[in-house]
């Protein structure tokens, strides 16, 4: 969760703050220069512009880059015109080599500012406007210059003295321009050095510190030792830095990935001790927060507790660095140091550092925040997967937050608990939740889960509502929408026979909340851009310096970081929070799955395409991950296996393939299905093994993968023709949904019990099953399932023989709509198939009269079928065209049907080669 950050601390004026200065004064001359620097175009002299707002924005953050850094960085944003930069910029450094060179220097700053004095302007003059971003920023260094005692100015120039030097060994131009300046520039640093006030200014620093703690008073900065930490992390393996060699896998893997290592990679056994405030630290914290939010694994766990060790051994009262070590073992699964990290943090600051949560009405508490302290248990519960743990410490947080009055705790917690219903597999809540959550218990009404469900996500709702609590409203909307995507509501109480029972969804009340949620949106869409200072939010600036603009999902070409428009878009800044940022993009994410359900491929696929262009950088890697799936998923349906494969090893690349990852269950998914179509029934069933294995053997956790699991192994086993073994796993699968209320999976199982039957020659027995999945799928508005429900309805009718051959056609030919416009290759072939073979067993059709009703529909499944590389549909296909072109008379094209029978079902019958890189993909 995000913390709360404190006030900021003094504004230091620092070696790469003079550099900053050096180039406003490129971008914005004074009247004096008539010609300062040559632009070639309005658009280079703009260009500069955004990239110093980014540097200023980037200015408070906890490192500063050195000055081969900002050459480099302005050789990737200027190009042909870095050179001119360059020289001028360690021309005008070299020249500071006197307290007095540094007084003009500021002086001459002041000229470009404008005011009362600026109302009469020459052609092609820039001033700064004193309230624009930069001129704050320059403000606020001549006010921090002015403030400096002499040797404070001293032990300025001797850090722009290490801050050039460091740069001499990677940049020639600099080490040009010093040898070509005069001798007395030259003789400055050397003798300037020999006064030792680098020293003399450290000594008086220490004794400060020194005299604050005898005199028991709170340091306001924290003197971090670099070689200290040096030492302490150099024998550390860690992944390296991906701006230093392109061609390095680790560094491409994931867009996520933040080495430990960058967060010293100034601190080294020569460089200058420079002081970080408090602010500066606690913003560093909060970002490595938000990245360890994000993703998580990308942390090397012992590095990075290595780092949190230290920087708690320097800085003691920054209880946030246990909260960060607790972050850090729960993304790496620890839950041992996980729990301890959490006890301890909560015992050294209870509750009251980092916690953006309003106090209780009731005034402060001597114990802490307990309440807070249960809350963030039980999500850890939930997080390891301990859903009755974390239930029971949750509804003692409900308890605790209810006795002291603290209702912003209570309505996050009460949203907890939604959430964990809604994951989590629950079948009873008797005995834990008490009557304290809805009123209708207390007169001996007894609620299922989901009509508790629905009670505390009201509630919820309505509370956050009143307490203005904007993004928990919004992620109440989104779970609301959720709720009503997956569950018939049926009114809480009854009475009498006609009472109205609507049992349907709404897909209309899906589409509201999903609008609702996105109305947070516009309430930081119109606030006006202002100074920001906060430290980790000012570093997104310059790492938008490299984006490229509109690179393609799933594509393997990156854009060039030399693109002038794409800078002029990324380096431009949100100003929406990334918590926001997350909220609105899961909407996105979830209206992909509305979709999905309800049949639309292209909205789902929009959807799915809209998220990863816009939201994968605020969001965490297992959305982003999600995404992708989608996107795979999409590509294999309606492209096959050959683009999905392809864009699957781009996704691999991309993300962290890690136990349990969506990519990597999204792999094993594909796997089996290639395997299916493909006939190769072990590595169908290895593969299954393989997702059953993933799955917690925790009861009601990680119910869609155990779900998942049981309906492949279910289908392997029909492919196999043990008809009875099929229907056993397919019953047992559906004893499970129906225990825990999982009614569209329901829906999937009562299909393929149908299709066993089916397969097995027992169409009868069949057509309840398939009458029955057509009943959830009109509950729920499952239009593409229904369309796929109803052809199989009709293949069983055809089952029956030719006497109800026009009955399924008709059926047949009512679903063709949604299965042509939104269903993929193989449920199009099927129907395809079906159709043909409708025609062919209805006596009164003749084949030499309209063939083409019966051959193109044939070719076109046969190219599809063909495609998926689905043997045995494909087989049958080349038959029933074979027994078409017999009709016919075409020898010579029954010939060649017939060889390509021949030819898939030799496929189908020989054993895989152990060529086939299939079987090394596991």
């Amino acid at each position: 969760m995000a913390g709360i950050v404190k006030p900021p601390g003094e504004f230091s004026i620092t070696p790469h703050k003079v550099s900053v200065c050096i180039l406003l004064q490129i971008y914005a001359p004074s009247v004096q220069i008539s010609l300062p620097f040559p632009f070639a175009s309005v658009a280079q002299h703009n260009r500069l512009g955004l990239f110093l707002l980014a540097l200023t924005k980037s200015c408070d953050d906890i490192l500063e880059p050195k000055l081969d850094e900002l050459i480099s960085q302005l050789r990737e944003v200027f190009g042909v015109l870095n050179p001119r930069f360059v020289d001028h910029l360690t021309t005008r450094l070299s020249a500071l080599s006197s307290p007095d060179d540094l007084f003009n220097f500021f002086t001459q700053m002041r000229r470009i500012l404008g005011g009362p004095e600026s109302c009469v302007l020459e052609d092609e003059q820039v001033i700064l406007d004193p309230a624009s971003n930069l001129g704050m920023f320059l403000r606020r260094c001549i006010l921090a210059f002015n403030l400096l005692a002499f040797e404070g100015v001293c032990h300025l120039l001797t850090n722009i003295g290490v801050y050039c030097k460091e740069a001499l060994s990677s940049c020639a131009s600099y080490e040009t321009t010093c040898f070509e300046d005069s001798s007395s520039n030259l003789e400055a640093f050397p003798e300037y050095e020999n006064m030792d006030l680098e020293n003399f200014v450290f000594k008086k620093v220490t004794e400060e510190i020194e005299a604050r703690k005898r005199a028991s008073e709170r340091v306001s900065f924290h003197l971090h030792a670099p070689k200290a930490l040096f030492d302490l992390v150099e024998d550390i393996e860690a992944p390296a830095d991906p701006k230093s060699k392109h061609s390095d896998k680790v560094g491409e893997a994931s867009p996520y990935v933040h080495p430990p290592n960058y967060a010293l990679k100034e601190f080294e056994p020569n460089s200058g001790i420079f002081l970080r405030t408090n602010w500066q630290i606690q913003g560093y914290l909060q970002e490595q927060a938000d990245a360890l939010e994000k993703n998580g694994s990308s942390f090397s766990l012992n590095a990075f507790e290595l780092i949190l060790r230290q920087l708690h051994k320097l800085a003691p009262e920054l209880h946030r660095v246990h909260f960060l070590r607790y972050l850090n073992s729960l993304c790496h699964d620890d839950y041992f140091a996980a729990l301890e990290n959490l006890h301890r943090y909560f015992d050294y600051s209870a509750g009251t550092e980092g916690i953006d949560f309003v106090p209780p009405a009731s005034g402060s508490n001597s114990f802490g925040r307990y309440e807070i302290a249960l809350l963030f248990l039980g999500m850890m519960h939930f997080q390891f997967g301990h859903p009755k743990q974390a239930l029971e410490v949750l509804t003692e947080a409900v308890r605790v937050s209810q006795q002291l009055s603290n209702d912003t705790c209570l309505a996050y917690t009460l949203a907890a608990i939604c959430n964990l219903l809604s994951e989590i597999g629950v079948s009873n809540t008797a005995g834990i939740l008490g009557s304290s959550f809805s009123p209708l218990t207390s007169i001996g009404i007894s609620l299922s889960v989901q009509q508790q469900l629905f009670v505390l996500l009201r509630g919820s709702l309505k509370r956050a509502e009143s307490l203005k609590l904007k993004r928990l409203v919004a992620s109440n909307h989104l779970a609301m929408a959720k709720f009503d995507l997956t569950h018939v509501q049926r009114p809480l109480v009854s009475f009498g026979p006609k009472a109205s029972m609507k049992l349907r969804t709404c897909p209309t009340n899906v589409c509201k909340e999903l609008r609702l949620s996105s109305h947070l949106i516009s309430e930081f869409g119109f606030k006006s851009s202002t100074m920001t200072t906060d430290g980790a939010f000012s570093t997104a600036w310059l790492k938008n310096l490299q984006k490229p603009l509109g690179s393609a999902i799933l594509s393997q070409e990156n854009g060039s970081g030399s693109n002038e428009n794409a800078f002029q878009f990324c380096v431009q800044p949100s100003s929406i929070p990334g918590s926001v940022l997350q909220l609105i993009g899961s909407s996105y994410l979830l209206r992909a799955t509305a979709w999905e359900l309800y049949g639309s491929a292209p909205l789902a696929r929009i959807n799915a395409l809209v998220y990863a262009t816009c939201f994968t950088d605020a969001s965490s890697s297992s959305d982003a991950a999600l995404a992708y799936v989608k996107l795979i998923q999409h590509l294999a349906v309606f492209r096959g296996y050959k683009e999905a494969f392809a864009a699957l090893k781009i996704a691999e690349e991309k993300f962290l393939s890690v136990s349990k990852s969506r990519i990597l269950i999204l792999k094993l998914q594909l796997l089996h299905e290639r395997a299916l179509h493909r006939g190769h029934l072990k590595l169908a069933q290895q593969v299954c093994d393989e997702l059953g294995v993933l799955a917690s053997s925790v009861t009601g956790v990680d119910m869609e993968l155990k779900t998942e699991a049981s309906l492949r192994h279910a289908r392997t086993l029909l492919a196999a023709n043990q008809y009875s073994e099929a229907a056993a796993v397919a019953h047992s699968l559906f004893c499970m949904c129906y225990k825990f209320n999982l009614q569209v999976e329901n829906a999937t199982v009562l299909l393929l019990l149908a299709e066993v039957h089916k397969r097995s020659g027992n169409a009868v027995l069949g057509l309840p099953y398939a009458l029955a999945s057509l009943s959830f799928c009109q509950s729920f508005n499952l239009d593409l399932l229904k369309a796929s429900a109803t052809l199989t309805l009709a293949e069983l009718w055809l089952s029956l023989g030719s006497n109800h051959a026009k009955r399924a056609l008709s059926l047949i030919q009512g679903a063709l709509p949604m299965i042509l416009g939104h269903g993929g290759l193989e449920l199009c072939a099927r129907a395809y198939i079906a159709e043909a073979k409708c025609y062919l067993s209805d006596p009164s059709f003749s084949v030499s009269e309209n063939s083409e009703v019966v051959l193109d529909p044939l070719s076109q499944a046969s190219v599809e079928l063909q495609v998926l590389e689905y043997h045995e549909l494909a087989a049958e296909t080349f038959y029933l065209m074979a027994i078409v072109f017999h009709k016919l008379g075409q020898l010579e094209e029954r010939e060649e049907a017939a060889n390509s029978f021949k030819k898939h079902m030799m496929a189908l019958e020989n054993p895989l080669d152990d060529e086939d890189p299939l079987f090394n993909v596991l």
